[in-house]
């Protein structure tokens, strides 16, 4: 499609393709970069520093996945036990992958900052479109504000376990860890600033720890840690959570395992940093989906073998069954702290991922009018740095004001948890069910770089059907009979989400928001 169907807000799009890029040419990427922008109706604002390489160690860093399945081991010792842990996270692997494959092709067809939001006003249905990229930009910026507050929380109780376990005369109180996740998220916002054209560097550096720490930790447990029998570990199911049949409790339990592969899209938001993204961008993302699996079923294996009492880990005074089972192999608080250090630092080197990924996300966003009230001052960027400033400082302020729910509900800051892994879902339900529609319908896809061919429907499809499931069961409470105090808010704060947006769409957002497709110039490229 040549032409846009708003003209103010074609010419709009013309103005600002014939400005041309705002930086330097060496950091303009490739002359298919440029002409990828071109075709999208976007000038080149931001720094092109990342290869295929650093962006495999970025995505990598940022999903931390066998990190994150040591971080949320009291899920999953609650509701599926070892057995859940073995069986889910293959599950929950081969489903991501079918998810990613989808993503990947797309990101090649429209490498940009928007992602999600791009992908469904470009494939969806011209009735809806703009609505529907809209809700989708609002869902994807919901889901990355809530993972830097929640990985954030991770980081910061994990701290506060250590010290619970060093220091016998500490009282732990909630607002303690507010402090330290506020602390946690100020210094990611500082090294996003201060040390913008090294974070490919500083994000490599992380993830080389991230490879190898995984290696240590293993071998102390497999060395030192007491052995499972083969039977329990692969069949015997947990049912912690009182849940009516083990089958429902596996289900529940795979809730803490979808995170840790969550959020791969993360690469795509960093599309216009990136040289040669079309290509780059599909195979980082796969790759990093490889790689990340393939740790975590190392460590799920590890683990199923070497976590011993259940019971005992479940009840550990530190609120951390991981930090148990490091101490009751180790039986040395100093093992126990330097093991802790190798999830601590990647954790971190996540939250300042989430920080980069988040503020691009947001100030793509606000360029199309999609944050109406400071999409002015949002979608500005550092003429000095090249960055998105005022997106940090947003990231920063949103994350102080979640942070802040800590102090009266853990609960609560729970739901945002729950919010993000929806959120994130339901932004890949939409993209991914936008071009299954298109597939169906039969208009010609946009060229691509990395093409899924024949098989692309098939894999959309597969991608479908288990992300639906997997949405729902993310907003189940984790235990029964549910009280107040164990009640999984996350399906409020969404569907308030999802009102707020729809709401704002109706009264602003429809007047004001340029949709991806009102820019776009793929008559610049010809179709396949």
């Amino acid at each position: 499609m040549a032409t846009s169907e708003y003209g103010k807000e074609a010419a709009f799009a013309d103005h600002e393709l014939r400005d041309g890029a705002k930086v330097k040419e060496k950091y303009q990427g490739t002359e298919g970069d440029k002409m990828q922008m071109k075709v999208l109706g976007r000038t080149q604002e931001t720094r092109r520093i990342f290869t295929f390489i650093s962006m495999l160690g970025f995505g990598s860093t940022l999903m931390v996945t066998w990190e994150v399945i040591l971080a949320n081991l009291f899920a999953v010792i609650t509701n599926g036990g070892t057995a859940g842990l073995f069986w889910g996270f293959i599950i929950v692997a081969v489903g991501y992958t079918f998810v990613y494959l989808s993503l990947s092709e797309m990101a090649s067809m429209a490498p940009t900052s928007g992602g999600q939001y791009h992908w469904v006003s470009e494939f969806a249905p011209d009735s809806c479109q703009r609505y529907l990229s809209y809700m989708t930009g609002w869902l994807c910026f919901t889901g990355w504000q809530s993972a830097i507050t929640g990985i954030g929380f991770l980081v910061a109780g994990i701290i506060q376990g250590l010290i619970i376990l060093n220091n016998e005369s500490y009282i732990p109180q909630q607002w303690h860890v507010t402090l330290l996740i506020i602390a946690v998220v100020s210094f990611c916002v500082l090294v996003n600033i201060f040390v913008a054209r090294r974070l490919p560097i500083v994000e490599g550096c992380l993830a080389i720890l991230h490879f190898t720490g995984i290696f240590v930790v293993i071998i102390i447990l497999w060395t030192l840690a007491p052995r499972n029998n083969g039977h329990d570990a692969f069949l015997k199911l947990n049912n912690g959570g009182g849940w009516s049949s083990d089958g429902l409790a596996f289900m529940v339990g795979l809730y803490p395992l979808t995170l840790c592969l969550l959020g791969f899209d993360s690469q795509v938001h960093m599309s216009e940093e990136t040289e040669s993204a079309s290509r780059s961008l599909p195979r980082s993302i796969m790759w990093s989906t490889y790689l990340n699996a393939c740790l975590g079923f190392i460590m799920v294996v590890t683990l199923i073998f070497t976590l011993g009492d259940l019971d005992d880990l479940v009840a550990s005074p530190t609120g951390w069954p991981f930090l148990q089972l490091f101490y009751n192999t180790t039986k040395s608080y100093a093992g126990t702290d330097v093991m802790a250090l190798l999830l601590i630092l990647p954790l971190t080197g996540s939250v300042i991922a989430c920080v980069a990924t988040a503020s691009r996300q947001i100030w793509a966003f606000a360029r199309d009018n999609g944050k109406i009230l400071m999409s002015g001052r949002l979608r500005n960027i550092s003429p000095k740095s090249s960055i998105p400033l005022n997106a940090i400082f947003i990231s920063l302020i949103v994350c102080v004001l979640l942070s802040l729910i800590e102090i009266g509900s853990t609960a609560a800051l729970n739901a945002i948890l729950a919010l993000d892994l929806a959120a994130l879902l339901s932004s890949y339900t939409i993209s991914i069910g936008c071009i299954a529609l298109r597939r169906i319908r039969g208009p010609p896809l946009p060229p691509r770089e990395w093409s899924l061919g024949k098989f692309g429907l098939a894999i959309n499809i597969c991608a479908l059907i288990w992300l639906i499931p997997m949405f729902v069961f993310t907003l189940f409470p984790s235990v029964t009979p549910v009280t107040a105090a164990g009640m999984n808010y996350g399906v409020l704060l969404f569907g308030f989400v999802v009102v707020f947006s729809t709401g704002y769409y109706l009264i602003i957002g429809k007047n004001a928001y340029i949709s991806p497709r009102e820019r776009l110039r793929r008559d610049l490229q010809g179709e396949l």
